[in-house]
């Protein structure tokens, strides 16, 4: 036999006087609620937590992948550095040496003058050390034609010794009343390798101006 519950007669107010189906069905809905609520909140902060785990593995693993490929790139990088050295001692070798200098200043000076060109000033000045080889600026002033400038520069060119000039301020003009001639004015730059005694001195002077 069923008993059935008037619902209209219920105080919604007074739990305490529910009849006792209403309270199990009351407590089963508020279990289930409860339970749920849980669950939702648990899932959800786990949720944000593996959202951020996931974020960070992919951070890790891009990391580890950029690290093994220097890695597997560091001993090729190692011997085209050491290649690369190597080359460039042999290049600033083919340079004069200190000893080597003086002579070749003669040199250029003396090739201008074997090409026709009137030196006025060829006036060397004071080395400036760099990190592997030193510069030494001459200032000067040449007067030639077109051609003789051409068979100067093709005479530096040929000196046994590799040389580097870099011009610096040049002009090059006609002479007033001597249709043909130039001057060629300012200064140009020569250079020559350090030994490793000298590039050592350099070297610690650098560190020592730096501190």
């Amino acid at each position: 036999m069923s008993t059935k519950v008037d619902l209209s007669k219920v105080d919604m107010n007074n739990p305490g006087g529910w009849p006792l189906p209403i309270k199990a069905v009351a407590c089963v809905v508020l279990a289930l609620f409860i339970i749920g609520m849980s669950w939702w909140m648990f899932v959800s902060d786990r949720r944000d937590i593996l959202a951020a785990l996931e974020s960070k593995e992919q951070s890790l693993r891009a990391e580890f992948q950029d690290k093994q490929g220097r890695a597997a790139n560091l001993e090729p990088l190692k011997q085209q550095l050491a290649q690369m050295e190597l080359m460039l001692q042999q290049m600033l070798r083919q340079l004069p040496s200190k000893n080597e200098m003086p002579d070749l200043i003669v040199d250029i000076s003396q090739t201008a003058l074997a090409t026709g060109i009137t030196n006025e000033l060829f006036q060397p000045g004071a080395e400036t050390p760099k990190e592997f080889y030193a510069e030494k600026p001459i200032a000067l002033r040449m007067v030639g034609t077109y051609h003789q400038f051409g068979a100067f520069v093709s005479g530096v060119a040929s000196l046994p010794r590799v040389v580097i000039m870099t011009m610096h301020d040049i002009s090059l003009t006609p002479r007033a009343g001597k249709p043909g001639q130039l001057v060629l004015q300012g200064t140009v730059k020569t250079y020559r390798y350090l030994d490793e005694e000298e590039a050592a001195e350099t070297a610690a002077a650098a560190t020592g101006g730096g501190k």
